[in-house]
């Protein structure tokens, strides 16, 4: 077993931490005081504070990315997952896709779980914390996963803001389970591998 890494090495997060500031505090404004965001659509325009909205989530989200393939370069490990969490973890990940297919197909799956992107988030955040235990996937996955619970709650006290979607259908939860597990099944299969650098099964 290798000693963990100097913590020292930090520094290297800073621009995965800037990212992670600059990506949530876009996406907590409804949390932290939704009259003010109403105030500010309303003086802008929705559209345009969409637009605002958008592009800063989207700067922050791309810092994320460059963040995170430059701490995984050097990661500090925190700790290390027994081999019978990846299971777990590939349960948790199984509603990931159908839930955020939900969230705009609207039908009983939405219904059930109110807030089915929400769910999503935390499934998929939880799952990655079980079997990713260095310091950028904490930070990654754990932001994540406080900021969908916090949302979660924050929804029990203010109104929730409206999502697109398409019309509700009897089909459409049939259509968000196959559209979902088939994703599910396509990310095992070298999608993720593709997309993230990382095969979801070890070959």
């Amino acid at each position: 077993m290798q000693p963990p890494r100097s913590w020292s090495r930090f520094p290297t997060m800073n621009t995965l931490i800037l990212g992670l500031i600059v990506f949530f505090a876009v996406h907590s404004t409804a949390i932290i005081n939704a009259p003010w965001r109403d105030r500010m659509a309303g003086r802008m325009g929705e559209w345009t504070w969409k637009a605002v909205y958008g592009l800063i989530a989207i700067i922050g989200l791309l810092l994320i990315i460059r963040g995170y393939a430059e701490a995984r370069l050097n990661p500090v490990v925190l700790y290390t997952s027994p081999q019978w969490l990846h299971y777990v973890a590939m349960l948790l990940l199984i509603p990931v896709f159908p839930l955020l297919f939900a969230a705009y197909l609207p039908g009983r799956i939405q219904s059930a779980t109110k807030h089915p992107m929400l769910a999503a988030t935390k499934f998929w955040a939880l799952a990655h914390l079980l079997v990713n235990g260095t310091v950028p996937d904490v930070l990654l996955f754990g932001a994540f996963l406080v900021w969908a619970v916090t949302d979660r709650i924050s929804l029990k006290y203010r109104t929730a803001p409206s999502m697109p979607s398409l019309s509700s259908s009897r089909f459409n939860d049939i259509a968000a389970v196959v559209l979902g597990l088939g994703l599910y099944v396509a990310f095992i299969l070298g999608l993720h591998a593709w997309l993230i650098g990382v095969p979801v099964i070890a070959r």
